[in-house]
């Protein structure tokens, strides 16, 4: 593990305990230059990661609750006249930040999530005809709750795709559980262990790890599956997933201190990478979650040597 990535785990699992795998998967998505879905119940530590996250790579960060009544404007900014001056001048949104914690993402409306979801895709945001680049890196944390639905606006396949993962925290073993008791986490000092400037370093590395062409066909082998089940899948992984997962496992291998990908790499990322991008067939029966579908074709698709 490369020494910076293993302190920048070692300093946020001070906070979220017992949660290792799912911490590197964030880290590898902020590597890649991607946004997570955090899928999961309330009160398991989404909000507490994303802001652990932000205050240890020195980044700003923003929470913002969406709401029903939530405005395009609240996110992205608006444009208002100074009395004094009488010049129009720009007044940020929420989005304006290096790390952006969209809480509840399905509470609010289509309109909304599109202009988040505009933002995240360019990295910039138009407000009455005028640009404004947001600021590098910016990451988008967003969550929702899987379970409760009432009140909630469904994000589109379209909309999902522009995730670079879906992960999820779950519950924490007992031991970690007993541990919060005595810690308390959200009481916990972190300090920030890399500078933004060495993170988009990291980045720029994550950018030039290269892949041998077998390496490559893994990939293409993987998300190719997930469009040859009729039976079982509906809408299978688009291209744009073969290259969120190739620049998934880009970063993986910068976190190895790997300038090249191995199938290792593929895998461990392939799972949080494709299931949000693949729908079952309905009325099908052999697979509850698309996650066990992935993890089927992982064992079935033939490792390159």
């Amino acid at each position: 593990m490369n020494s910076k990535i293993e302190q920048l785990i070692t300093n946020i699992e001070k906070v979220i305990l017992g949660k290792r795998e799912v911490i590197e998967k964030v880290i590898c998505a902020m590597l890649a230059g991607g946004h997570v879905l955090i899928e999961d119940v309330p009160g398991v530590g989404k909000t507490l990661l994303a802001e652990t996250l932000a205050k240890s790579v020195s980044g700003s960060f923003r929470r913002i609750q969406f709401t029903p009544d939530l405005m395009p404007s609240d996110v992205i900014g608006y444009t208002a006249i100074d009395m004094a001056t009488g010049r129009s001048e720009y007044k940020e949104g929420a989005a304006m930040c290096n790390f952006l914690l969209a809480d509840e993402i399905n509470r609010t409306s289509p309109k909304v999530q599109s202009a988040l979801l505009e933002a995240m895709e360019e990295k910039q945001i138009s407000v009455d005809g005028i640009t404004h680049a947001l600021p590098q890196p910016f990451m988008t944390l967003a969550t929702q709750n899987p379970i409760e639905t009432y009140g909630t606006y469904h994000l589109p396949e379209a909309q999902l795709d522009r995730f670079l993962m879906r992960i999820s925290i779950g519950y924490p073993s007992r031991a970690a559980e007993l541990e919060m008791l005595g810690v308390m986490p959200q009481s916990v000092e972190v300090s920030a262990v890399m500078t933004l400037e060495e993170l988009l370093s990291l980045r720029a590395s994550a950018e030039q790890v290269t892949a041998t062409e077998q390496v490559k066909a893994y990939i293409l082998a993987i998300v190719g599956a997930t469009r040859n089940l009729p039976q079982l899948v509906k809408l299978g992984a688009s291209p744009r997933a073969s290259i969120a997962l190739f620049r998934a496992a880009q970063a993986m291998a910068v976190m190895n201190d790997r300038t090249y990908i191995t199938p290792d790499d593929v895998k461990a990322c392939a799972v949080s990478v494709l299931s949000h991008r693949v729908i079952l067939a309905a009325g099908q029966q052999e697979y509850n979650t698309a996650e066990e579908l992935i993890t089927r074709i992982l064992n079935n698709t033939a490792v390159p040597v």
